[in-house]
């Protein structure tokens, strides 16, 4: 059956009149006719009672009445479903975020995709690092990256959704965890925690150069994998560490005191990468959702 012959069935089966039928498609009534009677010979079935004053459903036609408004029902969700995707209401997208510092931000913009378009399905991926997050963007595998990243290649752009300042975690019963600010040279002698010092690790390269600045190399006695293990470690006094202000914005660590670091250094950018090629109506929606949930910071003053 083609959906034309399933339209004007249904037309006829509602009205039960051919010249009405015919009306209501837009069409002459000889045509409608032919229609009716090429699906009657392909379904090797009458489908109606024709007499000069009356047309009727034969039994075979109210068996066909049903299933016909299913067909048409299916027609028209599928003509949704390709305009709405087309507007952007209905699609997948896939974002990867860096660490607990993003949770909060990723957890709001989950919320509101969710309340305003939801049939556009967010998938999250925690990565802990910024660098494989940018590689899967890179490869398609995710569809949004936030993280920090010194460069980023051709290919990729991106949006800034944060300016952050270092702060240095602290065990709650450090000699220094009262103070309202901190310099790195007041750490010459102290042991640190630290992430891996992979490509790319914006705080592991800060901490080595800062240190450097202020005249000693960053004695680092354990790393870990991730900055919740980090905190763990610090809480545990096995050694501070230096993170991000937005760290404290997303966790709440019992046992370890964030202090702002007066060292002058550039902020770090917090930021939302996709790849330039990527024609995804649904992704250009959350893109576009994003810039009012997470507006661009204003830039830092000279």
């Amino acid at each position: 059956m083609e959906i034309q012959q399933v339209r004007a069935f249904l037309a006829v089966a509602q009205e039960l009149h051919f010249g009405r039928a015919a009306e209501r498609l837009h069409i002459a009534q000889p045509p409608l006719s032919r229609t009716i009677k090429n699906l009657e010979r392909e379904l090797g079935a009458t489908l109606f009672e024709r007499s000069t004053r009356s047309v009727k459903l034969t039994t075979a036609g109210q068996a066909l009445l049903a299933p016909a408004e299913e067909i048409m029902s299916a027609c028209r969700r599928a003509r949704s479903a390709v305009t709405s995707a087309g507007k952007g209401e209905t699609g997948r997208v896939r974002v990867a975020f860096a660490g607990v510092s993003s949770h909060v931000m990723v957890g709001k913009l989950a919320k509101l995709v969710r309340q305003t378009h939801p049939g556009i399905d967010i998938e999250l991926y925690s990565s802990y690092y910024a660098v494989p997050a940018l590689n899967e963007v890179i490869a398609g595998t995710m569809d949004i990256g936030l993280g920090r990243w010194n460069f980023l290649p051709s290919g990729i752009e991106s949006r800034t959704v944060a300016r952050e300042t270092l702060v240095i975690a602290l065990p709650s019963n450090h000699r220094l965890a009262h103070r309202t600010s901190v310099r790195m040279a007041d750490f010459a002698t102290e042991d640190f925690v630290a992430l891996p010092p992979d490509p790319g690790a914006v705080l592991r390269e800060h901490l080595d150069r800062l240190s450097h600045g202020a005249g000693f190399v960053p004695s680092i006695v354990q790393a870990a994998p991730d900055t919740s293990t980090l905190l763990s470690l610090v809480a545990a006094d096995i050694g501070c560490a230096l993170t991000v202000s937005s760290v404290p914005d997303n966790v709440s660590y019992p046992g370890v005191v964030f202090v702002p670091l007066e060292d002058p250094a550039e902020p770090i950018l917090l930021r939302l990468i996709w790849r330039s090629d990527d024609s995804s109506p649904a992704l250009r929606e959350v893109l576009r959702l994003s810039e009012a949930l997470m507006p661009s910071p204003e830039p830092s003053p000279a």
